[in-house]
């Protein structure tokens, strides 16, 4: 933190700037949050915020563009400081490795004698490319990477090896395990820490480049538990056993689940709700909030299928670009999608969905960090904001006004209060919010917290920390966020910056500029629901 009185300074001068710009070229109104914060609606990991790491080469390319440069697993410099930093910041980051050329790629062994060759272009190969080898030198390398980042890895197995696919994409046979248990063995010899195995890419229901039934995926899916019970016989924590990370088929994953319910530990669906990249409406839909209500359709469906069958398995969002194909420059890679991505992660969690799985950490033109210099993009600090200030406990959140306002409350995150967030969806009403404390709100009298109310200098128990992010220059399709005014951009060091909160009397409604988001830390409102949460350090 720096020192108080630069805190005030920042504030006054944030606070006079989003003054001026709501009288010169916005309407103002008002609204209200309420939160029923007699008990929790639902229960996410402390982990939640997860991303994922990709195989493509180089030469993937979509509508003419390609950008993945190096950033695929097999060639991603993993020296690289801000890279490595940026990993850190979570302590921890799950890491899901995967994607559409995991079920063309198989492992070298430590007695293979033909070369390990990588992916090469082929058009009239699934997904363009013929099948590609992970060296084991890589999986070393990969895996000490990992380490010293403390990332939790899932590592998404090929689930096509040992089966037909026909032309139009079913496929004939049962998962050849062997090639896989071979990684898994020499990954346990070698003391790699990984936290699940996932077995296949988007095979589920109609597949995308191929499909298999739900009954022959339960199979294989015990034969990947059966694998990794024998070969982590007395070794604890086990890694997770988790499938099939495919698009949701009600049917499909009813009678998955209801096939596999003793053995698996999470089930994963994928989400590209947008469309294409190529979307020349890709804006509009993010800044729709109809469009954006209608994914949690799938996460309400899915809920209750996990309900009804009684089973302990977990809900987790495996993959989630957005856009399909690499997504799209200056919009997917952008600040106007934390609108998309930050509301995703606050819908999803209503549901009980445990974890969220970005497309991607790095690669493409949805990556949370830029694929060639490896800088933060707008949605890596909206991840890292969520992940350090919203809490394990979901709270049923509603505002009244506008529909352009969306709100998510969660306990505080090993701390006191709620963390509230705020999404702006309106470009020219800044809403004033109050948050009501009805009958299920325990919150601090009135009277007690004017008694205590302090300059906001000094962080008394009278005031919360606000998070405003907002797009340099105003744009939405700004790379550049801004926190509280300030630009967000790591140093010559390679380090992340400090996310630095403004701190605001509890008397003042939580202002919210036009096309802006806001975190919120309340600690003086004190919630049956989040009572016993409190950590001690």
């Amino acid at each position: 933190m720096g020192s108080s009185s630069s805190q005030t300074g920042i504030f006054i001068w944030f606070m006079l700037i989003m003054l001026l710009f709501v009288l010169m070229d916005s309407d103002v109104e008002n609204g209200w949050v309420s939160i029923d914060g007699e008990s929790g609606i639902a229960e996410i990991d402390s982990e939640f915020v997860c991303a994922t790491m990709d195989w493509w080469p180089p030469d993937k390319c979509d509508y003419g563009t390609c950008s993945w440069a190096q950033a695929s697993l097999l060639n991603v410099d993993l020296n690289n400081t801000v890279f490595q930093n940026a990993i850190k910041a979570f302590s921890p980051l799950k890491i899901r490795l995967g994607g559409s050329l995991q079920d063309e790629l198989f492992y070298e062994t430590e007695n293979q004698t033909e070369p390990c060759i990588p992916f090469s272009k082929n058009t009239s190969a699934m997904f363009g490319f013929n099948a590609g080898c992970l060296p084991l030198s890589r999986w070393n390398e990969l895996s000490h990477f990992f380490n010293k980042t403390g990332a939790k890895i899932i590592f998404g197995l090929n689930a096509l090896n040992g089966r037909q696919v026909h032309a139009d994409g079913s496929t004939v046979g049962s998962w050849n395990s062997t090639n896989a248990e071979s990684l898994i063995r020499y990954t346990v010899k070698k003391n790699y820490t990984i936290y699940a195995w996932e077995l296949g890419n988007e095979l589920s229901g109609s597949g995308v480049g191929a499909r298999v039934t739900a009954d022959q995926y339960a199979i294989d899916t015990k034969n990947l538990n059966n694998i990794v019970q024998e070969i982590y016989d007395g070794i604890e924590p086990k890694p997770l056993i988790i499938s099939p990370g495919g698009f949701f088929d009600a049917n499909w994953f009813k009678e998955f689940i209801n096939k596999t319910s003793e053995i698996l530990d999470v089930i994963t669906h994928h989400i590209y709700n947008l469309g294409s990249g190529v979307d020349k409406d890709l804006v509009k839909k993010i800044l729709n909030p109809s469009y954006l209500d209608g994914e949690a359709d799938v996460f309400k469906q899915l809920e209750n299928i996990l309900e009804a069958s009684g089973t302990l398995v977990s809900a987790w969002v495996g993959e989630a670009g957005g856009a399909y194909n690499s997504g799209h420059h200056l919009v997917t890679d952008a600040f106007v999608f934390s609108f998309w991505y930050l509301d995703q992660l606050g819908a999803s969690a209503v549901y009980n969905t445990k974890t969220y799985c970005r497309q991607t950490l790095i690669g493409g033109n949805y990556g949370l960090l830029n694929t060639t210099t490896f800088e933060p993009n707008p949605d890596y600090y909206s991840a890292l904001l969520w992940h350090r200030l919203m809490g394990s406990t979901v709270l049923s959140t509603k505002f009244t006004g506008s529909k352009k306002m969306r709100s998510y409350a969660h306990c505080a995150k090993q701390s006191d209060g709620i963390t509230l967030l705020l999404i702006n969806l309106d470009s020219r009403t800044t809403f004033n919010v109050n948050i009501s404390a009805d009958t299920l709100v325990k919150v601090k009298p009135r009277a007690q917290i004017e008694s205590v109310v302090q300059d906001t200098k000094t962080g008394g128990s009278g005031t919360r920390e606000e998070y405003h992010l907002t797009a340099k220059g105003g744009s939405l399709h700004s790379q550049t966020m801004l926190l509280n005014g300030n630009e967000l951009t790591v140093n010559l060091a390679g380090d992340i910056p400090e996310l630095e909160p403004l701190l605001v009397s509890s008397l003042q409604p939580i202002s919210v500029a036009p096309y802006s988001i806001v975190f919120a830390h309340i600690p003086y409102l004190t919630l049956n629901a989040c009572r016993n949460l409190v950590k001690d350090f």
